[in-house]
């Protein structure tokens, strides 16, 4: 059995894709999966499978979602271990507190030609970046709300991605762990 962590992009924000994570929970568990847990009301689950492919089991339960609430929101899944590379890799550590000015984008696959001189004009003085073929680790220290870097990011790299905060990170992970 393979613990999965899935990252939804785009639900319960402004009032649309709208999912419950009881019922998400209730109907991931109807599909077979096991342990289903969640971590807050942005699309945050763990879970464990007998399925051994990322894509695979991505694909899984965006048909889950989109037969029971008929939207099919983007989805990145990755496994425990590889979660728990992306935190070891932090190329901040420094940048940990407060967490909420850490972010890491969370890449669908390795970016092929990110476009560095795009995303390093984007930035101000006080933003940082790196990027590694699974993870794109934003310090923005005047907060992401204001960030054209963090607006931009998936543009000038080419690849899907979702974000989440240092905080965020690491519960999942937690929740990886149960």
């Amino acid at each position: 059995m393979k613990t999965w962590i899935l990252l939804l992009r785009g639900i319960n924000v402004g009032g649309n894709n709208l999912i419950k994570m009881q019922d998400l929970r209730a109907l991931l568990a109807k599909a077979g999966f096991q342990n289903v847990r969640s971590y807050i009301q942005s699309g945050n689950i763990a879970l464990e499978s007998e399925i051994s492919e990322a894509t695979q089991i991505r694909q899984q339960v965006q048909d889950c979602i989109e037969a029971s609430h008929g939207f099919t929101p983007k989805t990145l899944a990755l496994d425990a271990d590889t979660l728990a590379q992306i935190i070891a890799d932090n190329p901040f550590p420094e940048a940990v507190d407060p967490p909420k000015n850490l972010h890491v984008f969370f890449l669908a696959h390795a970016p092929d030609t990110p476009n560095i001189e795009a995303l390093s004009a984007l930035c101000t003085a006080s933003e940082r970046y790196v990027i590694t073929d699974h993870a794109a680790y934003l310090h923005l220290p005047d907060g992401s709300g204001n960030s054209k870097l963090s607006a931009q990011l998936e543009k000038h790299i080419g690849v899907p991605a979702t974000a989440r905060n240092w905080r965020s990170v690491n519960k999942i992970l937690e929740l990886a762990a149960k």
